[in-house]
């Protein structure tokens, strides 16, 4: 029989090599039921810890990156306070890190991984075309919460936390054309997007299909390019440019919720009125969609749900616990508001 290993050991107590490790320590970041079953199998086995066991105290951290493209979008913050939680929990911290909307979030993570020592990354919106092999080379376990790559580019082995896009932002359009609406605008990201941007647009575009509608190109709008994406400040002047056209719609869809709140203000300053003149949709469900006025029809992401679900899965990953189901999908809700109407037109 070959010498006994950390490797035996964590393979008897059912838990990753780093976790035993942190036992041998006395490192705080770990269960103490865990802890003691650890210090029993090595005591039973006569396992003597070797220095490359010992050295892992210096160099492992309890630190969970987030990195975030949208950090002002009141849906992600939202999310902060459950992954503050569910982290402390298990006594790890978590960083936020933003990345601007022209980086790559990938080599900002790869960057973060090899300065920060990170035990694991959530991602947080982001590029919807990636492969599963940009991740591995992350070298340590992640989540991708909020959004899954492109179906075209999707393998077995990325680990992502999503509602379905393309069939949520489907429903929405649905709803609009169940309502009369046969002009309906849509506001989506630049035309350079590769993020759900283009997964929404493709539910746009399938509902107008169902229904037998053809998409209108100058009913397509893009948000400005010099103006933070998915905000009020967006949506504002994107719909300020489309009144000034002339272009005739009679709904508005606008991919999220604070896209939405910025469109409405520019048709009330107009003199035009919501929903009797325009319907204007959203998405997220953030809290303000509730309380504005009016009130916004929009798609419900369960923001809390997704991100305990985040958190389980990576910490499953990190102490290489079975994980049942690396990509799951969660149902959002319909929300109907005051935003919205039958199309009298």
């Amino acid at each position: 029989m070959g010498e006994f290993t950390i490797k035996d050991v964590a393979r008897m107590c059912g838990v990753g090599v780093s976790t035993v490790s942190r036992a041998i320590n006395n490192h705080p970041d770990i269960n103490p039921e865990t802890k003691e079953k650890i210090m029993k199998v090595i005591e039973e086995n006569h396992y003597i810890p070797n220095n490359s066991a010992r050295n892992l105290k210096r160099t492992e951290s309890n630190t969970i990156a987030i990195l975030i493209k949208g950090i002002d979008n009141p849906f992600f913050l939202a999310m902060f306070k459950t992954f503050e939680q569910e982290l402390g929990y298990q006594d790890y911290t978590f960083m936020l890190q933003r990345v601007q909307q022209e980086e790559d979030e990938l080599a900002v993570a790869q960057e973060l991984a090899k300065e920060k020592r990170l035990r694991g990354i959530i991602f947080l919106g982001g590029r919807v075309d990636r492969e599963a092999k940009e991740f591995r080379a992350l070298g340590i376990p992640y989540v991708l919460c909020t959004f899954a790559p492109d179906k075209s580019m999707l393998t077995p082995e990325v680990n992502y936390i999503s509602i379905d896009d393309e069939e949520e932002s489907y429903r929405i359009v649905d709803y609009l054309c169940n309502l009369g609406h046969r002009k309906i605008a849509i506001i989506r990201p630049t035309y350079s997007d590769r993020g759900i941007g283009r997964t929404r647009y493709s539910g746009y575009v399938r509902a107008l299909k169902k229904h037998g509608i053809e998409v209108d190109p100058g009913l397509v709008l893009y948000m400005k390019d010099d103006i933070e994406a998915f905000t009020p400040a967006n949506g504002y002047a994107v719909t300020k440019e489309l009144l000034e056209t002339g272009r005739e719609f009679t709904a508005l869809f606008t991919m999220s919720d604070t896209t939405a709140i910025g469109a409405c203000k520019a048709l009330l300053e107009a003199g035009k009125r919501v929903p009797e003149d325009y319907s204007v949709v959203g998405f997220d469900g953030i809290d303000m969609a509730l309380y504005y006025h009016p009130s916004l029809t929009t798609i419900c992401q369960p923001k809390e749900e997704m991100a305990r679900a985040s958190i389980k899965m990576l910490l499953d990953l990190i102490e290489e616990h079975p994980v049942k189901n690396n990509q799951q999908i969660f149902k959002a809700e319909l929300r109907p508001g005051e935003s919205t109407n039958n199309n009298k037109k």
